[in-house]
C-alpha cells in the first residue's frame, strides 16, 4: 500500500512505537527552533541535562517576541542568556529584529522531508515546505536538543484536496478560515492535516505556510504541504536549491478523513471574537466600525502578504481612514528590506500605515492594544478574549486583503470591492542577508552564559505519591487558553523567573488565585472542553505547578497543554462521564487514592469529594512512558533518572 506525505516522512524518522493510529510512537528530530517567550526556560532545562553540545542536525534560537527591552533589564539580560547559550551549546542564534521564527525559518533553515520541533505552537508553518514541523513545550525541545526522541501519538491524516484555483481578493487565510469554519477549534485532535489536489500548485510556499500555521487553531498535530516544483522555486529562490527533495504522496495513498475545498468558491471569511472558529463570510458583516487594522504576525507577513497591501496603497489610490490606526509588521529582515528597497514600504508610509519592528508584537499583547470595547482587524492566527491586552477588545481575524479594505473604508468591506486585484508575483532571488544569524562559537570553552538577576533556579517536582488531596482551587469552562492560565503580553519579560510569572496564573479570571492556591498549598483545577488551547507556552504547566497544583481534571484537553502537564508531573485527568464536571464546586476538599495501581490500570481512578460525599471515576489514556514520567515526577526527573 502507498504512503501519504505524512507517513513518508514520520516513518522514515522512526525510532521505536508501531505505525498504526493512536499507539505511541517516537520519532528523531532533525531540527529544533525556540523564541524567546518559551526558550529561556528551555535552554535551563536542556543545562540540566548535562549535553555539552546540541545532538540534532540543526537548532536556532529565535528572539522575536518580547523585543522591546522596556520596563526594566530584564528583556535585555535574557536575550544576552540567549545568545551566550546558544555560542556554548552549538545552536545558531537569530537576534531581534531578525524576525518572526516561524517566517525565518521558512525563509533560511526549512528543509522538506525533516522532522522540526518547536518550542511554539505555530512551528506547522514549515509544513508549507514539506516538513513534519510540530509545536512542543519547551522540555520537549529540550530532550530533542538533548539528542532525544519525541513521542507522539501516531496521527490519523485527514486530506484536504483542494480543487482549482482562488478567485481575485480571496487568498490562502481565506482557505484555512473556511477549513476551521468546518472543522472547529477541536476539529484537528489526533490528526495531521495533509493537502494535496490539483489546487495546490496554484499556491505559492508562503500561501501554503499561511495555512499549514494557522492549522495550529485547529488543535492538529501538524499541517503539511507535499514538496513540489512551487517549493523547489521558493528554496533557489532562497539560494537554496540544494536543500530540495521531492515528497508527493502515493497514487494510492490512504487517508482517515477526506475533505474537498473548490478554491474557486471560496469567498472572503472572517473570524470573530473571541475564537478562531467562529467564521463567518466578510459579506455578513459588512459596514461594522473598525478601530484598528493590523497586518503581520507569523500567518500573514511575508513578501506576498506586505507587497498586497503596498499594491493597494500604491500612488497615493488610497489612504488610511482617518477614524482608525493601521500597523503593518513585516514578518523577517529579509521581507523588510526587500520592501524597503522596491518602495513597497513608502507605499505603506504615505497611506498612513505604522510601521513596526519584524517581530511577532501586537499578536501576543506587546503593544498596540485595541481601545475600550474596540474592534480590530488583524492578520493575525488567535483572537482570544483579552490576548490583544484590552479586555473588552473586539478582534477578528481575517485577510490582508480584507485588512486593507477595512483600512481604507474604516469599516467592515469585502475587498472585491477595490478594484483590480493586484499581481503580485514570487520573487525570481530574494535579498539573503544572514548577517544576524549569529552562529555557535569554534570554541565552547572560551564562552560564558551571562545570567542576568530575573532568571531564577528551574523548580522542582517531586515524585508522586500514592494519593493527593486538596481543595478545588478553581473551576473553569470550556476552551480554556493559555493565555488564561499564564498570560503574555507585559507578563512575558517573567519567563525565566517562574516565581514572579506564577502570580499572573489565572489572573484575568481570579486576581487572587496566585495567593489563595500558596495559602491552600495548592490542590486541584477543574475544566471544561479543550482545557489548555492556544500556545505551546509550557509556563501554562510549570507555574501552576509552582503554586502546587497537583491535577488538571477536565473534559478534554488540547494536545500540547495535555502533554505540558505531564512533563511537569501534574496528573491531567478526565471525566469518565462528562456530566460529573457539573457536581463538583469550587473550594470543595478532593482526593485522589491508590494512584499507582490506578494509573497502571490495575484499579479504578476514583475521585472522592470530601465536602459533598460523592465519589466520580476519571481515566487518563496515558502511555507506559507518560506514567512512568508522572510517577517520578516530571519528564526531567525521569530522563535525569534514565541516564543515570
Amino acid at each position: 500500500m502507498g504512503k501519504n506525505v505524512t507517513q513518508k516522512i514520520i516513518d522514515s524518522h522512526l525510532v521505536s512505537g508501531e505505525a498504526v493510529s493512536g499507539k505511541e510512537v517516537n520519532i528523531r528530530i532533525d531540527q529544533t527552533l525556540t523564541q524567546d517567550a518559551t526558550g529561556t526556560m528551555a535552554y535551563l532545562q536542556f543545562e540540566a541535562m548535562g549535553v555539552p553540545k546540541v545532538r540534532t542536525k540543526l537548532s536556532v534560537s529565535y528572539v522575536d517576541h518580547n523585543t522591546l527591552q522596556y520596563g526594566g533589564f530584564e528583556n535585555a539580560d535574557d536575550h544576552r542568556f540567549l545568545q551566550t547559550l546558544a555560542s556554548k551549546y552549538g545552536i545558531y542564534f537569530s537576534k531581534p529584529g531578525n524576525g518572526i521564527c516561524h517566517q525565518v525559518h521558512l525563509e533560511r533553515f526549512g528543509v522538506p522531508g525533516q522532522t522540526l520541533l518547536g518550542s511554539d505552537s505555530h512551528t506547522p508553518t514549515s509544513g508549507g515546505i514539506g516538513m513534519i514541523a510540530i509545536g512542543a513545550g519547551g522540555l520537549d525541545v529540550a530532550v530533542a536538543m538533548g539528542g532525544g526522541a519525541f513521542s507522539l501519538n501516531y496521527p490519523k491524516v485527514t486530506l484536504v484536496k483542494l480543487k482549482g484555483k482562488l478567485k481575485p481578493w480571496v487568498s490562502a487565510k481565506d482557505v484555512i478560515l473556511e477549513l476551521l469554519r468546518r472543522m472547529t477549534v477541536k476539529g484537528g485532535v489526533g490528526k495531521v492535516i495533509e493537502y494535496g489536489g490539483d489546487g495546490v500548485k496554484h499556491l505559492s510556499v508562503p500561501e501554503r505556510a499561511t495555512i499549514t500555521n494557522m492549522g495550529a487553531e485547529l488543535g492538529a498535530t501538524t499541517s503539511v504541504f507535499p514538496s513540489d516544483d512551487v517549493t523547489k522555486e521558493f528554496l533557489k529562490a532562497q539560494g537554496r536549491a540544494k536543500d530540495w527533495s521531492e515528497i508527493n504522496a502515493d497514487a494510492d495513498a490512504k487517508y482517515d478523513e477526506v475533505i474537498d475545498i473548490d478554491l474557486a468558491k471560496l469567498e472572503p471569511m472572517i473570524a470573530k471574537p473571541h475564537s478562531p472558529d467562529a467564521v463567518c463570510k466578510v459579506s455578513e458583516i459588512e459596514g461594522m466600525k473598525v478601530d484598528q487594522v493590523c497586518v503581520g504576525s507569523c500567518t500573514n507577513s511575508s513578501y506576498r502578504d506586505m507587497m498586497i497591501i503596498s499594491d493597494v496603497f500604491k500612488k497615493g489610490k488610497f489612504k488610511v481612514h482617518p477614524e482608525l490606526s493601521m500597523t503593518v509588521s513585516p514578518g523577517s529582515k529579509q521581507v523588510l528590506d526587500m520592501l524597503s528597497l522596491n518602495k513597497g514600504l513608502s507605499n505603506m508610509i504615505e497611506a498612513g500605515a505604522r510601521i513596526l519592528e519584524s517581530a511577532c508584537g501586537p499578536c501576543i499583547g506587546n503593544g498596540q492594544s485595541p481601545p475600550s470595547a474596540g474592534v480590530s482587524l488583524r492578520t493575525f492566527n488567535r483572537n482570544f478574549e483579552g490576548r490583544s491586552g484590552t479586555k473588552d477588545g473586539k478582534v477578528f481575524l481575517c485577510s490582508p486583503e480584507t485588512a486593507a479594505a477595512a483600512a481604507i473604508y474604516g469599516v467592515v468591506t469585502d475587498p472585491r470591492k477595490l478594484g483590480k486585484y493586484p499581481k503580485i508575483k514570487m520573487p525570481v532571488k530574494f535579498l539573503v542577508d544572514d548577517s544576524m544569524v549569529v552562529p555557535p562559537a569554534k570554541d565552547p570553552s572560551k564562552v560564558t552564559v551571562v545570567r542576568g538577576p530575573n532568571i531564577q533556579p528551574l523548580p522542582k517536582q517531586s515524585a508522586l505519591g500514592d494519593g493527593l488531596k486538596g481543595k478545588l482551587l478553581i473551576k473553569l469552562g470550556d476552551n480554556i487558553t493559555t493565555d488564561h492560565i499564564t498570560p503574555a503580553g507585559t507578563w512575558l519579560k517573567y519567563r525565566s523567573n517562574v516565581p514572579k510569572y506564577s502570580e499572573s496564573v489565572f489572573s484575568a479570571i481570579d486576581a487572587k488565585f496566585h495567593e489563595k492556591a500558596k495559602a491552600a498549598g495548592g490542590g486541584f483545577v477543574v475544566g471544561g472542553e479543550n482545557y489548555g488551547q492556544g500556545s505551546s507556552r509550557e509556563h501554562a504547566a510549570l507555574c501552576p505547578m509552582y503554586l502546587g497544583v497537583k491535577a488538571i481534571i477536565a473534559k478534554s484537553f488540547a494536545r500540547i497543554h495535555k502533554d505540558n502537564l505531564v512533563n511537569f508531573g501534574i496528573l491531567p485527568l478526565t471525566f469518565e462521564n462528562p456530566a460529573d464536571y457539573d457536581a463538583v464546586s469550587d473550594g470543595d476538599e478532593l482526593e485522589l487514592a491508590n494512584l499507582k495501581n490506578g494509573l497502571a490500570g490495575g484499579a479504578a481512578l476514583v475521585l472522592k469529594d470530601v465536602t459533598k460525599g460523592k465519589e466520580f471515576n476519571l481515566k487518563h489514556g496515558y502511555s507506559q512512558r507518560q506514567v512512568d514520567t508522572l510517577l517520578a515526577g516530571g519528564t526531567l526527573n525521569y530522563t535525569t533518572a534514565k541516564g543515570k
